[in-house]
């Protein structure tokens, strides 16, 4: 399975940024989906997965992140509406498919005071 990110950049607080991820390969039961984001000097955190119909985010994120899933496209969106500078990050894309563990090269966000 390859993962494949985009969407990352700069933007100033408040704005709103698009991720997506693009799944390709083995991708059969590919089920379980997300981002996770590391900052610099601090550990790598759980920021939305979606596994099925159901989605789970990181408190730091909620109500203000939406992850969905394009089937089709074999994608994951990660809409970030009302960025704070704290989310400032390098995101991963991130998929399961039992017992392996994907990651995708990451994309840097930054958002600017």
């Amino acid at each position: 399975v390859q993962l494949q990110a985009s969407g990352g950049g700069l933007v100033q607080a408040g704005g709103s940024l698009r991720l997506s991820c693009a799944a390709s390969g083995s991708i059969f039961n590919l089920n379980d989906m997300g981002w996770y984001r590391q900052a610099p000097e601090k550990q790598r955190e759980m920021v939305a997965r979606i596994f099925g119909g159901t989605t789970n985010y990181g408190n730091s994120v909620k109500g203000r992140f939406t992850i969905s899933r394009d089937n089709a496209k074999n994608t994951v969106h990660l809409q970030m509406n009302g960025l704070k500078p704290e989310d400032t990050a390098v995101y991963y894309c991130y998929a399961h498919q039992f017992p392996k563990e994907y990651w995708g090269q990451g994309t840097q966000v930054t958002v600017s005071s």
